[in-house]
Parts: C-alpha cells; sequence; structure tokens
C-alpha cells in the first residue's frame, strides 16, 4: 500500500487560475504582428506546460521565427494588462482549497512576477505564501522533473509524498519521472475550448485532433487518474495526512 500522501504540488496555469486561453490569445496576437500564424489548438498542443524559453525555441524551430529579446517582456506585459481584466480561478478551485488538510505549494513553468500577480488578481497570495516554485529556479523545465523535486525538497517531503495536479502532458510527464503520484486535471476552460473547436469542425484532421495534449496524456499515460472538477477531489483514490 502507498505512503499517504502529505504534500499537494499545483501547477498554476490551467490548474489553479483560468489563464490559458488568456495566455493563448494573447501569444497569438502578438506572434502574428512577426508573421506567424497559429491558432489555440496549436498553442495547446505545443506549448502547454512549457517555460517561455522551451515555447521560443519550439518557434524557432517549428515556426521557423526568431523573435527578438524583446518580445518576452513585450507579451507578458499585455499579458498581465489582461489578467487584470479576465483572470479567474478555475471552477470550484477556492472551495477545493479550503478543505485541504496537508501542506499544498505551486510549482509553474511560468515566472515569478506573473505568478505572483495572478495570484493576486484572485485573492491566493496569501494562500499559498512563499510556497510558489517557478521554472525561473531550476535549469530543466517540463517535461524534467527538477521543478517538482525541487517544490518537494524546499517543502520537506520526498517524491513518494507528493501529489501533483497537471493539466498538460509536459507536466504530467514531468510528475511521473519525479515518481510522483500525479492527476490529470481537465476541468480548466481550455481544455472544453479546444475539444469543442475540434467537434465542431467537419473538415478536422483527425490525426491531429487525436494528437492534442488532452487525448496524448490519455494515450501516453492511461493509469493516471483524470479529474474533472474540483468537487470531485473528495473521490480520488488517495489516502492523505490528517493535519
Amino acid at each position: 500500500m502507498s505512503k499517504p500522501i502529505e504534500l499537494i504540488i499545483f501547477d498554476c496555469d490551467g490548474v489553479v487560475i483560468e489563464s490559458e486561453i488568456i495566455s493563448a490569445q494573447v501569444l497569438i496576437e502578438k506572434l502574428a504582428e512577426f508573421g506567424v500564424d497559429i491558432d489555440v489548438a496549436y498553442v495547446q498542443q505545443h506549448f502547454l506546460g512549457c517555460n517561455f524559453a522551451s515555447v521560443k525555441q519550439k518557434i524557432k524551430e517549428n515556426l521557423h521565427t526568431e523573435l527578438p529579446e524583446s518580445f518576452e517582456e513585450y507579451y507578458r506585459s499585455a499579458l498581465l494588462t489582461e489578467f487584470e481584466r479576465l483572470l479567474n480561478l478555475t471552477d470550484g478551485f477556492g472551495q477545493m482549497l479550503s478543505t485541504l488538510s496537508v501542506p499544498y505549494c505551486i510549482a509553474t513553468s511560468s515566472s515569478a512576477k506573473r505568478t505572483a500577480k495572478a495570484l493576486s488578481v484572485v485573492g491566493l497570495t496569501e494562500s499559498f505564501g512563499s510556497n510558489i516554485f517557478t521554472a525561473e529556479e531550476v535549469v530543466n523545465g517540463k517535461p524534467a522533473p527538477d521543478l517538482f523535486l525541487h517544490a518537494a525538497k524546499s517543502m520537506g517531503f520526498t517524491p513518494e509524498q507528493c501529489l501533483v495536479f497537471e493539466d498538460s502532458f509536459f507536466g504530467v510527464t514531468a510528475a511521473i519521472r519525479a515518481e510522483m503520484s500525479v492527476v490529470h486535471y481537465k476541468g480548466g476552460k481550455h481544455i472544453s475550448a479546444t475539444a469543442d473547436k475540434t467537434a465542431s469542425d467537419d473538415n478536422a484532421d483527425k490525426t491531429a485532433s487525436d494528437d492534442n495534449a488532452e487525448n496524448s496524456v490519455a494515450k501516453q499515460y492511461p493509469n493516471v487518474p483524470v479529474l474533472n472538477h474540483w468537487r470531485d477531489f473528495a473521490s480520488l483514490p488517495f489516502n492523505f495526512c490528517k493535519a
């Protein structure tokens, strides 16, 4: 029997906050100014769960565009403005968080500045305090296990004591490589939006739709538990230590 869970590690974007659609739309808009034409489905398939350095490299290699050094700040500035207007928690997250009996933290591919701003907008700054770990603190971002291992060690726990909530293929892969328990969270609006777009497109390429981030997790890791809404948290197949 596995040991009880003593630490919960949340990815941030698309798990704690409904930021993925906002981020994708801002990125698409700003990339268009540099002649890069992509859609939300492309962002979900290729960029979900990656830090900006990885996204920039993928754009260079796959879309044959080398972005200027100033692009990251240009994009992030526009994104934070949109966060102020549109950002919310994922449905039910606040209620679920208030019921937890174990410590928790965030481990995100986003920057510290962006994460701090996002948590401030949705009113979770005090809830997480200093228990926020970003890709800026490790050499290798997701899908490498480094960030999750760093978060667990900083919080004082071993990998086997941790449960990770992730929405992306790269994030789930990172958790598995870290030898942590992981749940694929599918309650974010970006996942349903991508699914709806695929379903409504009569000419959608079947191979492409089967290869999106959501389906990749199910195909590669069929035994990873799925959570579609935070209200179902208590039904997950894990034992949690009592505070």
